[in-house]
């Protein structure tokens, strides 16, 4: 899965995000050395440059870009993250992927709790310990992510290992 997530992080680099504020989310190709990869993102964060980002190679991959908030993060770190919306709470670990720095979690796939609870209405709270709290707005979220859940198994943007 290293290879989907690098392509993941290489879309996502190519194309810089220059919101000030929250935004909606979105589900727009991006272009990557593989091809074209079907994103859904939204930013967020206390100065809007902190990212939900969702791919779907195999299955979904969810990545958490911190920003500026998250500065240099040591390779191979994992965090415990709080996602919180609609009254409802889902727990997971994120890995670090380190050459993008962002935090990364393979979900089990279109029911996964995670993905019902980002689907929702009104804002996600992303929280862990070391890294602080963020908010995203949900505004959007059911029509992007069903659109990048759309891709599964499509192989878009290259194969998953």
């Amino acid at each position: 899965m290293k290879s989907a997530l690098a392509i993941v992080a290489l879309a996502l680099v190519a194309t810089p995000f220059t919101h000030a504020a929250p935004c909606d989310w979105s589900a727009r190709m991006e272009e990557d050395e593989g091809g074209s990869v079907l994103m859904a993102s939204v930013c967020g964060g206390p100065k809007g440059d902190a990212h939900l980002m969702l791919a779907c190679f195999d299955r979904p991959v969810l990545s958490y870009d911190l920003g500026a908030a998250g500065g240099q993060i040591e390779p191979g770190t994992k965090g415990t993250f709080s996602f919180k919306a609609g009254g409802k709470s889902v727990t997971k670990t994120l890995v670090l992927e380190a050459m993008y720095n962002y935090f990364t979690a393979d979900l089990s796939g279109p029911s996964d709790p995670l993905l019902t609870l980002l689907r929702g209405k009104g804002e996600v709270t992303v929280s862990a310990d070391k890294y602080g709290t963020a908010s995203f707005p949900l505004k959007g979220s059911g029509a992007a992510i069903g659109k990048g859940l759309a891709e599964c198994g499509k192989g878009s943007g290259g194969e998953a290992d």
